[in-house]
């Protein structure tokens, strides 16, 4: 391994043209703004490096969603954050380098949006595992960046199931509904998504990079036009609730 790099809660690892970033705040690996910057410091790192990409995250977690107490407070932190993620998302989507995530566990909510934003997706077999949006079942209506992130992958009627019913699925369920690609063993994990980055990492950098940006021109746009939409909106919200 060429080099390692720790941060509070983001592990950076360098080894063969390949860049391990592994989130793990020791619980449900709830994104807050300051684990998103950590993240996003790690993808800078990467970019810097040149290096395929595989994130991951702790046992039984990948990422649980947005920390509730500061989404749900209404007030300016909880629109930084809600565009911070998507942004995140956003990133993933459009990072020059191919991004493997490897889920080692639930990805629920904004968790299940960045598993959709990355070019391989893995689960764990058998491992009952939850996977999906579940912001209608929780009392909040679905944020236009998310429903733009679930379409661009998501199966017609799968998108329908896990936008406007909530429905949470297992990792094979997943592999079916478009969250992930495939599954596997869950001591396969990172062996398997190695063995997908060296793989990728052959690919023509430059060949790569060019046909992302013009297989997803259309999708990244409208992300990121929606991310706009989100902010504009969530924060008049906050403003009529005094909250600004």
């Amino acid at each position: 391994m060429a080099s390692v790099g720790a941060m509070s809660n983001v592990t950076y690892e360098l080894g063969d043209g390949i860049a391990t970033i592994t989130i793990d705040d020791g619980k449900a690996n709830a994104l807050t703004e300051p684990l998103i910057g950590e993240i996003s410091a790690a993808l800078d790192q990467a970019e810097a490096d040149a290096a395929v990409v595989v994130l991951t995250g702790r046992p039984g977690r990948f990422s649980g969603g947005f920390d509730l107490p500061t989404l749900t407070a209404f007030t300016p932190a909880s629109a930084d954050l809600l565009k911070a993620g998507f942004e995140l998302a956003h990133r993933l989507l459009s990072f020059p380098r191919p991004v493997v995530i490897a889920s080692t566990g639930h990805a629920i909510a904004m968790g299940s949006f960045l598993l959709l934003s990355g070019d391989h997706r893995i689960g764990i077999a058998g491992s009952g595992h939850k996977i999906g949006a579940t912001e209608v079942a929780i009392g909040m209506a679905m944020p236009w960046a998310a429903v733009e992130v679930l379409r661009q992958r998501l199966t017609r009627a799968h998108f329908e199931r896990a936008t406007l019913l909530a429905e949470v699925f297992t990792p094979e369920g997943a592999v079916e509904a478009g969250f992930l690609d495939e599954t596997v063993a869950e001591d396969q994990l990172p062996v398997r998504a190695r063995e997908v980055a060296t793989r990728l990492a052959s690919l023509d950098a430059k060949a790569h990079h060019v046909t992302k940006q013009r297989a997803r021109a259309a999708m990244l746009e409208t992300l990121a036009a929606a991310i706009a939409r989100d902010d504009d909106e969530f924060r008049a919200a906050i403003a009529q609730l005094g909250n600004a």
